[in-house]
């Protein structure tokens, strides 16, 4: 067992507990729950034990590509921001092969940035040295084992190297990752889209720095977001298409792999010159229909699983993160506090979870009437700024309230 910190308060309810809120899971979410919680000024001190199966500097060398909103910088910063990130400052969205586009611009919103694009290695990395700096009781390599509820805790069985222990705590938080397809599946929305993601690095030779791309093709969408490199030629891939056609271009060698997607996405960044870091998952939704039972609390993946178009996975999480640390430091580590955040949570995760959902099925239907509808819609955006300008706060900042 690897015991990080030690907690510096005094153990929740010294006879019972040993915590008033335990984590599980320490990715980003979970990290910044964590920290969030250890730093907010309140008048109760909330004691927090984070728990995490895997070691945190394992995910460092981690070269996967996350878009952050710039509502989520925002709420990062105060902990830790990390210094590799590319801004992305417009994002240009369009349907290959029919008409139809909108760009969103920094500026119409008064904004230093849209969003940024960060190695998933660098944020966790960024956040667990700030989490390190305060008293959460932090345990790496431990596996959770099941709960069991009680009308006023949780008691969480543990295991690290065959060693088991048993914690009660006040309050259990699940933050566990995990891809869709490796998700138990219970009560909520689940859906397969049927689509396999291609992920990488790849090198352009027009770049267009800052400048993220969504473009959505008959087989899924295909998203590039600025990561810097040489000239800011660097753009992070997501590529969505049908599991045969994903098995299909997995085969191929880099230059046959570039080659169709320069003619799956088309020339706007010249050509594609180079590929590293070439990976493939299943996609699908997988969202709780309530996040609070008991005294257990689902937040980001643990609560929702969404397709990447959009980018909006991690920053619902976080904010899932922030609503749960305002409630629990207005009303300690109770139950009230678990009913303040759901009710909180509720109005942001259907417009979230229903927009990604629509976008992921709606711009993949090869339909050239439905394509003829899109593209109005795309195109009409452009003469709405109300419209537009909506869409994009939802998308960089949610609903809170």
């Amino acid at each position: 067992m690897n015991e990080v910190a030690q907690p510096s308060a005094q153990p929740a309810a010294e006879s019972r507990f040993d915590f008033d809120v335990t984590i599980v899971g320490a990715g980003p979410v979970g990290l910044a729950l964590a920290g969030w919680l250890a730093r907010r000024s309140a008048t109760r001190a909330l004691s927090v034990a984070l728990i995490d199966a895997r070691d945190p500097d394992d995910a460092v060398s981690d070269p996967r590509a996350i878009a952050v909103s710039q509502g989520s910088r925002m709420i990062l910063e105060p902990l830790r921001w990390p210094g590799d990130a590319t801004t992305i400052q417009r994002i240009h969205v369009s349907q290959r092969g029919h008409f139809g586009r909108t760009v969103i611009d920094h500026a119409e919103h008064g904004l230093p940035a849209l969003g940024y694009v960060l190695r998933y290695g660098s944020i966790v990395h960024a956040l667990a040295e700030a989490v390190r700096e305060t008293p959460v009781h932090w345990l790496r390599s431990t596996s959770a084992l099941p709960s069991t509820q009680e009308h006023d805790g949780v008691t969480l069985p543990l295991e690290s190297a065959h060693v088991k222990r048993t914690v009660r705590t006040r309050i259990l938080v699940n933050a566990e990752g995990g891809l869709y397809h490796e998700q138990k599946s219970g009560s909520g929305a689940t859906r397969d889209y049927g689509q396999t993601a291609l992920v990488g690095t790849v090198t352009v030779s027009a770049p267009q720095p800052h400048v993220a791309w969504e473009r959505f093709t008959p087989g899924g969408p295909i998203a590039l977001l600025p990561m810097g490199g040489v000239r800011g030629a660097d753009y992070a891939l997501v590529w969505c298409c049908s599991p045969d056609e994903a098995a299909r271009l997995a085969q191929l060698d880099d230059a046959a792999f570039l080659h169709a997607l320069c003619a799956a996405f088309g020339d706007r960044m010249g050509a594609f010159t180079h590929i590293k870091g070439r990976a493939s998952f299943p996609l699908g939704l997988n969202a709780v229909d309530t996040l609070v039972k008991g005294r257990v609390v689902a937040i980001g993946n643990a609560a929702q699983t969404l397709h990447p178009v959009a980018g909006q996975g991690l920053n619902l999480g976080l904010r899932d993160a922030h609503a749960l640390v305002d409630a629990l430091a207005q009303h300690g580590a109770t139950p009230l506090a678990l009913a303040a955040f759901a009710a909180r949570r509720a109005l942001d995760r259907r417009l979230t979870i229903g927009a990604t959902d629509t976008l992921a099925r709606l711009f993949t239907v090869d339909f050239p009437p439905l394509a003829t509808l899109r593209g109005l819609a795309l195109t009409a955006l452009e003469f709405l700024p109300p419209v537009k300008t909506a869409l994009a706060r939802q998308m960089m900042f949610g609903q809170r309230r």
